[in-house]
């Protein structure tokens, strides 16, 4: 069945992604390392402020791994992602990963709910999307 390997494909793709984001890139705002300081600065970035960006980060990747806040999860990252890159852009520091890893939220959360690429398309729904609105 197409439809429950591609659920699989996006829990997988969306596990490792907040594993990366969690593990590989919020750590490091949490621990010390030679040459933090200097790599933040060079951001603009305090190391003060860098733990509250690690815990927004952190949060993120959470609500977008829990079932019921996966889309606010992905929205969430999409912005913080949006922030990395112009963070890069303004320091003129390669920032294609960060666009990449936004893409790739994306995709996996529209593996996990296809729906997603339906509207991201603008085409009709298999199933029609609950909503609070009377019709």
């Amino acid at each position: 069945m197409p439809g429950r390997k591609s659920k699989i494909a996006g829990w997988i793709l969306s596990v490792l992604l907040a594993a990366f984001l969690i593990l590989g890139s919020a750590s490091g705002k949490f621990t010390e390392f030679e040459g933090k300081d200097e790599m933040f600065d060079h951001l603009g970035y305090s190391s003060e402020v860098m733990v509250k960006i690690g815990v927004v980060e952190v949060i993120a990747a959470l609500l977008f791994v829990i079932p019921r806040t996966g889309f606010l999860g992905a929205v969430l990252l999409t912005a913080y992602l949006g922030g990395a890159t112009a963070t890069h852009v303004r320091v003129g520091d390669p920032f294609l990963f960060p666009v990449i890893m936004g893409v790739v939220v994306w995709i996996a959360f529209g593996l996990r709910r296809p729906e997603v690429f339906s509207l991201a398309i603008g085409s009709p729904t298999s199933q029609p999307i609950a909503t609070n609105e009377p019709t």
